[in-house]
């Protein structure tokens, strides 16, 4: 084998003990620079096994520890944002609480402002297209792994209600697993997908 791709959930310390190698020797031949943070999809060389690099940096690395901002989080080669987590849950907290107001794309763009101080306009369908994209990029994982990763943004364009059939939804995810937070907390976002589409996820950057 010359070459693994890395699949989501993969982490460079597991491939390397599944190798019979360190993370310092994948790290120095495939030029990773951030260690805890490898991307689904992208091959390693392996060492002792080929002589050409297939990996392919991400476009956006994460931001040098000394830079403020969000906290990164990473599951799965995706980052995420524990403060905007924590932003959401707040927020959702101070709108409806576990009740959803039909204020969805309010609940998050306030916790969105609140975190990184921009604020993004639009309704639950059309939240996707006004954020900023130098700070959010989208994502092709599932929802049952976004759901696992606080911070991401996720929106659908179409729900079953009467209003979510015209303005979608968006949220946050909340990083248990199950949750999610707009102007309300969803306890089983998972359940909850069965009657919308579209979804989309976003990651802060």
């Amino acid at each position: 084998m010359s070459s693994y791709q890395i699949r989501n959930g993969d982490t460079l310390s597991g491939i390397a003990a599944r190798y019979h190698t360190t993370v310092g020797a994948l790290a120095k031949l495939n030029g990773i620079h951030n260690v805890n943070l490898i991307i689904a999809g992208h091959s390693l060389r392996l060492p002792g096994h080929s002589t050409q690099d297939t990996f392919h940096a991400p476009k956006h690395p994460a931001a040098p520890a000394h830079t403020t901002g969000p906290k990164p989080v990473h599951a799965g080669g995706v980052q995420g944002s524990s403060r905007l987590a924590a932003a959401g849950r707040a927020t959702a907290l101070s709108m409806g609480g576990s009740s959803g107001q039909g204020l969805c794309a309010t609940g998050v763009s306030r916790a969105i402002q609140k975190t990184f101080g921009i604020k993004v306009w639009g309704n639950g369908n059309q939240i996707d297209n006004n954020l900023p994209r130098n700070k959010f990029k989208q994502v092709n994982i599932s929802l049952a792994e976004a759901l696992r990763t606080p911070g991401l943004v996720l929106t659908w364009e179409h729900t079953s209600s009467r209003l979510g059939a015209i303005y979608g939804h968006t949220a946050i995810t909340a990083g248990d697993g199950h949750s999610s937070y707009s102007d309300f907390i969803e306890r089983n976002t998972l359940a909850g997908n069965a009657s919308r589409s579209g979804l989309k996820i976003f990651a802060p950057i």
